[in-house]
């Protein structure tokens, strides 16, 4: 089993739900965690503990995506995991979109998850090693009525990931991708906590766990992809 003690960790979409179970979990596991989010304020609730780093950050722009990797070996010296988990979304038939939701959805989802890789993957071929944990969904594997946006730029995500896994294997670097069910989280606008999703829904700890199952797993190990769902989901 890896260790993840003294790892130094990027999390995305950081401050609440998935994003911030997963960095508060790395952290109580030892590890030290970059955290990102596009609102300092927004950390202050993840923060608290001396093995996070809180930055404001907007991964859907370059300069920014670069100067996290940059900051993470400038504090901790190292880099050893990415995890691409900021997400957006939204519903609807498809010509109720406009353009800018669709521009909106792709940066965050697609672009967020290239750029990070894109500024983490050098590091990682330099040392001959690291881990990207890419947080996606399960629509990524199914299209649904209302989700021709969303849905289509899970797949784009996912195939981003697929190809980058086989490009960087060689250089002994992993990529898992991850597949949620549904969440109890703030996504679309939700209010996380209620009691008609208490039986229904993953808890954002569920993926949080998920993630540390794939970084723990042993040096010869890669989990390619994990689905997780909910019992009561029909999948």
């Amino acid at each position: 089993m890896t260790d993840l003690t003294d790892q130094v960790a990027i999390v995305t979409g950081a401050s609440r739900g998935i994003g911030r179970a997963i960095s508060l979990l790395l952290a109580m596991q030892g590890a030290r965690v970059v955290a990102l989010a596009r609102g300092a304020n927004e950390l202050k609730d993840v923060a608290h503990s001396q093995q996070i780093l809180p930055l404001s950050a907007d991964v859907t722009d370059e300069a920014d995506a670069q100067q996290a990797v940059d900051i993470a070996m400038e504090h901790f010296g190292r880099l050893d995991i990415l995890v691409c988990n900021a997400g957006v979304g939204s519903f609807g038939l498809l010509e109720s979109f406009d353009a800018a939701e669709w521009d909106r959805i792709y940066n965050v989802n697609v672009k967020g998850t290239f750029l990070l890789c894109k500024a983490a993957v050098p590091h990682f071929k330099a040392q001959g090693r690291g881990h990207i944990v890419g947080v996606t969904s399960d629509v990524a594997r199914r299209t649904f009525e209302h989700g021709s946006v969303y849905g289509s730029s899970k797949y784009a995500q996912d195939a981003l990931l697929g190809s980058l896994r086989k490009e960087v294997r060689p250089f002994g670097i992993k990529v898992s991708t991850i597949f949620p069910g549904l969440v109890d989280t703030h996504f679309n606008n939700a209010q996380p906590g209620s009691p008609e999703v208490e039986h229904t829904h993953l808890r954002p700890s569920d993926i949080a766990q998920a993630v540390r199952y794939v970084l723990e797993a042993p040096a010869h190990v890669v989990v390619d992809e994990l689905m997780i769902h909910p019992l009561t989901q029909q999948w």
